[in-house]
This record gives C-alpha cells, structure tokens and sequence, in this order.
C-alpha cells in the first residue's frame, strides 16, 4: 500500500508539473499584453517605459525562458504578482479559497444525506412510484446544466418573489453569518441539485445489490422490520464505496462550484479566476487555474487510495 500510494503521488506531481507548462503556454499565447494593461490609464507612458517595465517583468523574454523563471520561483516560494490587483496572488486567491470552501462543505454537509435517503427510498421498490418519480429528479440534475439551473432560481427568487439575493456574497466583507447564510442559499441549492443527482443513481443501484444479498434475507428471515432491514443492513453495506465515488464526484462538484461563484458573483476561486482571464493577470489566472487542477488530480488520487483501502481485493500494483 505504502509503494502504491507513494508511486500515485509522483505521478500526481508530474501531471501537476506538465498541467502546468501547457497552462502557462496558453495563458502566455491569449491576447493582450499584461504590462500594458497594469499600466493602462498612465498619462506619462512612454515606449520606452513600456520595454522596460516588459523587461522587468520578463515579458520580452521567450515563453518557455519564461517558464522556466516561474517554475523556479514556484519552487522556492514565490508564484508571482498580480497585475492588477499589485500584491502576491496568494494573498489574493487565499480569500477566494476559504470563500469556495465554505461553498463546497456547506453541500456536501446537505448532500451526502440527501442522496442516501433518497437513494434507500428509491431502491426498496424498485419500478415503483416514488422510485420514478426520485429516478425522474436524479436524471433532471444530471441532464440539466447548472448555468441554467442558476439562471432559473435567480429569476424566481430573486427577481419574480424578491425571497433572496441574487449575490451570493454580501456587499460587506464583514457581515453577519446569518446574512452570509442567506446570500449562499441559492448557490448552496444549485450545487446540491447538481451533486446529488449522481449519488443517488449510485445508492440506489448499489443498494438494490444489496438487497437481493444473503444476508439481508437472512436478517428478513428473523423477523426485522423492512426499514430496520435497510437502514441497518443493506444501507450500511451499501455505502462501504461510496467513499470512493465521493472523492471522484467532488472534482466535479469542485468545477460546478467555479462556474455557480461566477454566474452569483461570489467572490470565490471561480470569479477571481475569471476576471483575472478576462483582465489578463497573467499570473493570477496561471496559479489559480492550476490549483484547481490540482484539487481535481488529488480527489481522483484520493479516490484510488480510498478504494484499495476499502476493498483489499484490488491488487496493486
């Protein structure tokens, strides 16, 4: 296990170092110019203060000279500066983190739940209404786009009934937590939405497996109630890999979570990301891009571990 797992995180630090070359390649090849745009507005900008602000940034240099510059900086602690926001991107990603963060822990609290209620109900008649009508909801989160659920949610809560914000985050930085709770219902709801679909899917499969297994009948046999049956026997065995497809599932949860922050102005790692694309911070978008990447890398990581871990079947190699 101890060489497996060692063999998985140097291979995750190579895909990390390669990611991160083809994403400073393409931020380096968008158009616009990153001195020019911190320097835009300045009345006294000359040519020449151009090359040498572009000389001291290292601009005039070739892109993979510039690379190698970064990765060496990277490497001793030093990702570089944001241009617009003039201070280093990790004082500015690091709010947008926690910010994302509170995001994610919030539906997952709501959807790990959910999603085993949902499916334990689903599977116990399989075929039957209230299966149908949980299947119908399951296969509506996993077909419908979460711009569009967003976009829905705003018009009738926000606009139409006027319930709740249309922001999910307050104007103050500093506001109540109740306040804060409030502006991040309606991108709780749509995250949740958009994760729990697939987990159900998943529960209900798995326990219907488990359902027909010996000994559930066996423990039918004594006499146990149904709902005993399945929240005490099938449900527990059921959810002995769901581990795994959580820690898969939440690379998408965590990419979902990116474009909701953007379309609710949330000042999270998904709207810092894209006004830094959109205002060519170089720098900031390189290193926020590539934590995301590496968060998606890591949960599937995570998911390999967790599965050898759960299921000593699985052979390593």
């Amino acid at each position: 296990m101890l060489r497996y797992t060692i063999s998985r995180l140097l291979q995750a630090v190579f895909v990390t170092l390669v990611m991160s070359l083809l994403l400073f390649v393409l931020i380096g090849l968008m158009p616009g110019d990153p001195v020019e745009t911190m320097l835009e507005g300045n009345p006294s900008l000359t040519p020449e203060t151009m090359a040498q602000m572009r000389a001291l940034y290292g601009m005039d240099q070739p892109l993979f000279a510039r690379y190698g510059h970064w990765l060496y900086s990277a490497f001793h602690g030093d990702l570089g500066y944001s241009s617009v926001y003039f201070k280093p991107v990790l004082d500015v990603l690091w709010p947008a983190v926690i910010q994302t963060a509170k995001l994610l822990v919030a539906t997952e609290i709501i959807s790990i739940p959910l999603a085993m209620l949902l499916g334990a109900l689903a599977a116990r008649k399989p075929g039957g209404w209230t299966d149908n009508v949980i299947s119908l909801i399951a296969f509506a989160s996993i077909s419908l786009p979460g711009f569009w659920t967003s976009l829905i949610l705003i018009i009738v809560f926000s606009v139409k009934l006027g319930w709740l914000p249309a922001s999910g985050t307050p104007l103050m930085s500093d506001a109540p937590v109740g306040e804060q709770i409030v502006h991040m219902i309606l991108p709780v709801v749509v995250l949740t939405f958009f994760h729990v679909g697939p987990l159900v899917r998943y529960v209900r499969a798995s326990m219907i497996e488990t359902l027909n297994s010996d000994f559930v009948r066996t423990a039918r046999a004594k006499g146990l109630s149904e709902t005993a049956v399945v929240m005490r026997h099938a449900l527990r065995n059921a959810l002995i890999p769901m581990v795994t497809v959580l820690a898969l599932g939440f690379g998408s949860l965590f990419s979902g979570a990116l474009v909701v922050e953007t379309i609710f102005g949330m000042l999270g790692m998904g709207k810092v990301i894209y006004d830094a694309i959109s205002n060519i911070d170089f720098n900031l978008a390189l290193v926020g891009l590539l934590l995301a990447t590496i968060v998606t890398l890591f949960s599937s990581l995570l998911a390999d571990l967790a599965y050898a871990w759960l299921d000593p079947r699985i052979t390593l190699k």
